[in-house]
């Protein structure tokens, strides 16, 4: 009991940086937007005529893509959704670098209507090192 006494802040600074941790995740899963591994995108991609949605910046984009994605950045959806209101009855598999931002991007793109959204793990990373096309 001591030494939870003496020693509160650390403990209460450990369960906030815990929380902080956990928080993208916990977003993510309360506001309805799944996980895919590449294969899944990749199944999607071919069985259902899923669209990747690239949410990263221009030069980001320039260096290196699925082939056939669309891109709009994450700065920039808001304002470009009904470029997006045909893909409201297809599967959208939404891509960035690391799956952070592309996490946010599908929570937009689910409150705007758009109900089949996915947000690839790991992002293009994990498309890179599944050895996956990429257009330059």
């Amino acid at each position: 009991m001591d030494f939870l006494i003496n020693n509160i802040a650390l403990i209460l600074l450990a369960l906030v940086a815990g929380l902080m941790l956990l928080w993208p995740s916990l977003n993510r899963i309360l506001s309805g937007v799944r996980d895919v591994s590449v294969v899944e995108a990749t199944q999607m991609i071919n069985h259902r005529d899923a669209v990747i949605l690239d949410v990263r910046e221009d030069s980001e984009y320039r260096s290196g893509h699925v082939p056939r994605s669309r891109h709009i950045p994450l700065s920039q959806l808001n304002r470009r959704l009904s470029e997006l209101e045909k893909l409201k009855g297809h599967p959208v598999v939404v891509i960035c670098r690391t799956g952070s931002r592309s996490g946010r991007a599908c929570a937009a793109l689910r409150k705007n209507g758009l109900e089949q959204v996915y947000n690839l793990a790991g992002g293009i990373t994990a498309w890179e090192q599944a050895n996956m096309p990429m257009e330059r």
